[in-house]
């Protein structure tokens, strides 16, 4: 009898672990099938997917989509109420563009009953930037609900509201940051900040100190990455979330999805240097006697020559909240005049 119930212990134990990879299992599904064009693209739904699977399946999705469509169906009421002073003929597009960055970073009066109600930005949340203490931090469900969040969150609010509308956005990258790159006819390509509400220039980005011109030119910052490579950011993100998740896991998922992403983008940084940091991993839990921890310490320090050839420069945190006050405190020096309206 004893052994039956160590035997049904470990089943029911192995059960419940089955169950809890299952929504990571399926929120990779998804992604995947999105890339190789088996499922129709969605940004909200690879960034809900992920989400759900740190919660176990609990994401009440339906909120989360009601508020998602509250704010969508509030941009195309400003485009209805709004007529923004642009001449060129991608107006439609750049006036979408308009309303989103209003919706998230400008307070709006809104007419209800001929009382006039003043609708509140989202703010920026310092209080756990990096998701060290609460990785729920860096989620656009939790950013809808309180209306505070970060580089992460905001920016994937904007690309998901962008396609609820009708038109594309482009996230980018910089240090530890994430942001919007658009291009238009009038000026041509500019960025969106999104933390502070501002459409800082490239000298902002290049003030970090942190950005290579190798890394400009492979393309790991500061260019707009294209739908296919925004997925790949959500697996990166699914893989974090998988190791926050389970702790004491062998490294396999994670790897799986890092080289998922690096497929469709051989530079994508935050794929790189999660595929080196699970090696890491993999390597401080082997015995050194081990004859494989020779040959993964042997691609490990591949790997991060590759990543500081490329021309990535590690930006301590206290340092990237600098960086990033800055833009605020400095405002004049670091806005994009050219948006002025």
């Amino acid at each position: 009898m004893k052994y039956f119930y160590i035997s049904l212990f470990i089943f029911i134990a192995g059960l419940v672990k089955s169950q809890e990879n299952r929504f990571y299992d399926e929120a990779y599904l998804t992604i995947d099938n999105m890339l190789n064009d088996k499922q129709k693209y969605n940004f909200k739904v690879a960034v809900l997917s992920t989400e759900n699977a740190y919660y176990q399946g609990k994401l009440d999705t339906v909120e989360v989509n009601r508020k998602i469509k509250f704010m969508a169906n509030f941009c195309k009421t400003i485009l209805r109420n709004r007529n923004l002073t642009y001449n060129e003929t991608d107006k439609d597009k750049v006036s979408k563009y308009a309303a989103i960055f209003s919706v998230i970073c400008e307070e709006t009066p809104i007419l209800i009953d001929q009382d006039t109600v003043h609708y509140k930005p989202f703010t920026y949340d310092f209080e756990d930037v990096f998701g060290h203490k609460d990785l729920t931090s860096l989620f656009v469900s939790k950013l809808v609900t309180t209306q505070r969040g970060n580089c992460n969150s905001l920016p994937y609010l904007y690309k998901i509201l962008a396609e609820e509308i009708g038109v594309e956005a482009n996230l980018a990258l910089a240090p530890n940051h994430i942001y919007i790159k658009h291009n238009i006819k009038s000026i041509g390509w500019y960025n969106t900040e999104l933390t502070s509400g501002i459409f800082s220039q490239d000298a902002w980005l290049m003030a970090s100190g942190f950005i290579h011109l190798n890394a400009i030119e492979n393309g790991i910052y500061m260019k707009a990455l294209d739908n296919r490579e925004s997925l790949g950011l959500c697996l990166v993100d699914l893989a974090n979330a998988y190791k926050r998740s389970f702790p004491e896991s062998d490294g396999s998922f994670a790897l799986k999805c890092a080289e998922r992403a690096l497929k469709v983008s051989p530079n994508l940084i935050t794929a790189l240097l999660l595929r080196a940091e699970t090696h890491k991993e993999q390597y401080l839990k082997m015995e050194k006697s081990d004859p494989k921890a020779k040959e993964l310490l042997s691609s490990l320090n591949k790997e991060y020559n590759y990543i500081h050839k490329i021309g990535y420069r590690n930006m301590p945190e206290g340092m990237y909240l600098e960086w990033l006050v800055s833009l605020k405190t400095e405002r004049k020096k670091y806005e994009d005049v050219r948006l002025k309206r």
